[in-house]
């Protein structure tokens, strides 16, 4: 078929001296006996052009009674199966257990494809009844019942091939697309059912199938994998088999040009499991990596904090009543809160060193400067160094993070094109992006492209070694804001505040942040904004988190007063609150009143 294109070019190929050419998908000339690819045109084409040259290349489209070969007859969830297999054996190759892709993701996979009607019923979506026309014409024989109202059992089961043969039997393959259904995938009487599959869905089903195995992997660890492409996500559909052609509609459904957010998978995720009708989740226990009390040492050591910090993160935790493991099992039927085990633990912290610090911009440097004071060996934490510290590595890490996605290619290899008329077009604007990338690596002193780094739990590395952010102060000792009374150690600084915590009503009351934030502590935003970098979430949907453990360990009521760490810390809570303990604080607090 490509002797029609190859006439009347007979040079002979510069590696074997075959003259034996062949096209290729792309319109390059390949040597078919030793698969040297060449550029198309007479005219030799320099990607490595320099701004304001004059040279013009071009691609031919060649003849237009081309025939294209259209491959195997394939379907959608057939093309979703291939990549969550793919992001599965890539999270498997990380070292995740090796029953979590045969014992679990398999049976959820399959109990998704016969609740949405998909596969393993006698009773498919796809079926006779569902005629695939034209590109435009959508058929009105779907059934009314979306497929959210699936029988769960249907007696005789299909796999996914079989039901795909019924399309193939009951009408032609559609020309719009590569794959049977892609038509039918898009109608709007299928979306409204929010049941089909989409690659966002997959990360869900993962997330899922990573919670019922008590994986250490939270939900901030599996986006951070697939932004730096661990787990392919992103041109996902690039891995699919060769006979599966990508074309037409099909770019509508596989093509992704952004990254999910933490806030949206979780939501996708939650809704898919009730969507499933899944039993009760097994429970996570303390020596669970995904217990609150296990998790919070991670994110301690990741933000450079003191090892005496965890035993008071427990006492909170205790005292909030999140120890329970009970709380952590996700139930759909009685509990249908899929619980975010990496913010509660961030939040647990946060608290933590509210009730240590104050963090209201003044008693946190009150307390810093007495324990600089004290600090004649060196070995005491400090709250101000620690700041001074860790601001340097955010602002570090978050410009590399931005420069990094400046230099992502996001391009794919196999561009896909909504229609022929397209795809020349798409094809030229690979080849701008690929010469734009070499002149951008001539210009700058570094490669044009993300450097590929080995994936990690944190975003941190301290200690004295060549490459981290700083020293660390893993074993400074809180004693500067610890005093002991009544033979128990209790934190010196006795004022805790909060805004007030008002009931919100779940899925109708927004978040309050933005309303909030200007009059919010700095030390705290700040606080808030480290660790939502740590976690990849927006500081909004932390603060609430902050404010469900306050709920927790203070009450509903803001007109009431608690005690804190069994009695050891006062707190009277109202919007904001101030304990006057330290002569420092009173002095200051006195000039305050007399300038006013």
């Amino acid at each position: 078929m490509d002797e029609e294109h190859t006439a009347g070019f007979r040079e002979p190929c510069a590696q074997c001296s075959a003259v034996d050419w062949g096209v290729s998908d792309e319109g390059r000339f390949y040597c078919r006996s030793c698969h040297n690819v060449i550029e198309r045109t007479k005219e030799v084409v320099d990607l490595t052009f320099t701004p304001g040259s004059t040279r013009v290349s071009t691609i031919s489209k060649g003849s237009r009674h081309k025939k294209t070969e259209r491959g195997r007859v394939w379907m959608i969830c057939e093309g979703f199966q291939f990549i969550l297999r793919n992001q599965a054996d890539a999270l498997l190759r990380l070292g995740v257990s090796p029953h979590f892709k045969d014992e679990v993701l398999c049976p959820l996979w399959r109990l998704y494809l016969q609740k949405s009607r998909q596969a393993y019923t006698n009773n498919p979506v796809r079926s006779s009844k569902f005629k695939l026309g034209g590109p435009d014409s959508e058929s009105d024989s779907a059934p009314e019942s979306s497929i959210m109202s699936a029988s769960e059992t249907d007696g005789e089961t299909h796999p996914p091939s079989t039901a795909g043969s019924n399309a193939e039997n009951s009408s032609e393959w559609s020309l719009c697309s590569g794959s049977v259904d892609a038509t039918a995938y898009l109608s709007a009487r299928l979306r409204r059912g929010r049941g089909l599959m989409t690659l966002r869905k997959t990360l869900a089903l993962i997330h899922l199938a990573l919670i019922w195995c008590r994986e250490a992997l939270t939900l901030s660890d599996l986006l951070r994998l697939v932004k730096e492409g661990h787990v392919p996500y992103v041109n996902a559909y690039e891995e699919l088999p060769e006979e599966m052609k990508l074309e037409g509609k099909d770019s509508l459904i596989f093509r992704v040009e952004s990254y999910p957010s933490n806030r949206a998978v979780h939501q996708e995720a939650q809704n898919l499991a009730l969507f499933l009708q899944l039993p009760a989740f097994p429970p996570i226990s303390r020596q669970s990596l995904l217990h609150p009390a296990l998790l919070s040492v991670r994110y301690l050591t990741d933000a450079n904090l003191p090892d005496e910090l965890h035993l008071w993160v427990c006492r909170l935790m205790e005292r909030a009543g999140m120890a329970d493991q009970t709380l952590h099992a996700f139930e759909p039927s009685s509990h249908p809160v899929l619980p975010q085990y990496d913010m509660q633990a961030a939040a647990l912290i946060i608290v933590t060193l509210k009730l240590l610090f104050g963090l209201d911009d003044h008693s946190e440097w009150i307390l810093s400067s007495e324990a600089s004071e004290q600090d004649e060996p060196g070995d005491m934490f400090n709250l101000r160094r620690w700041y001074r510290l860790l601001q340097a590595a955010l602002l570090r890490a978050q410009q590399s993070g931005d420069q990094d996605a400046a230099r992502k290619q996001w391009k794919a290899k196999k561009p896909l094109h909504l229609n022929k008329k397209n795809k020349w077009v798409v094809m030229k604007q690979k080849r701008i992006a690929e010469q734009v990338q070499i002149c951008f690596e001539k210009l700058s002193s570094r490669p044009a492209g993300v450097q590929c780094v080995g994936p990690s739990s944190f975003r941190f590395c301290w200690g004295d070694e060549d490459g981290a952010d700083g020293p660390s102060l893993h074993q400074k000792k809180l004693d500067a804001v610890l005093t002991l009374k009544h033979d128990v150690l209790t934190p010196s600084n006795s004022t805790y505040w909060h805004p007030p915590l008002r009931p919100c009503e779940r899925g109708k009351c927004r978040s309050h942040y933005s309303e909030v934030e200007p009059t919010l502590p700095r030390m705290f935003v700040w606080l808030l904004q480290l660790f939502s970098f740590l976690l990849d979430v927006k500081p909004a949907y932390l603060y609430e988190e902050v404010l469900t453990v306050e709920r927790r360990v203070l009450g509903s009521k803001t007109q009431q007063t608690e005690n804190l760490w069994k009695r050891m810390t006062r707190t009277r809570t109202r919007t904001r609150i101030r304990t006057r303990t330290s002569p420092r604080i009173q002095q200051r607090e006195r000039e305050t009143e007399e300038t006013r």
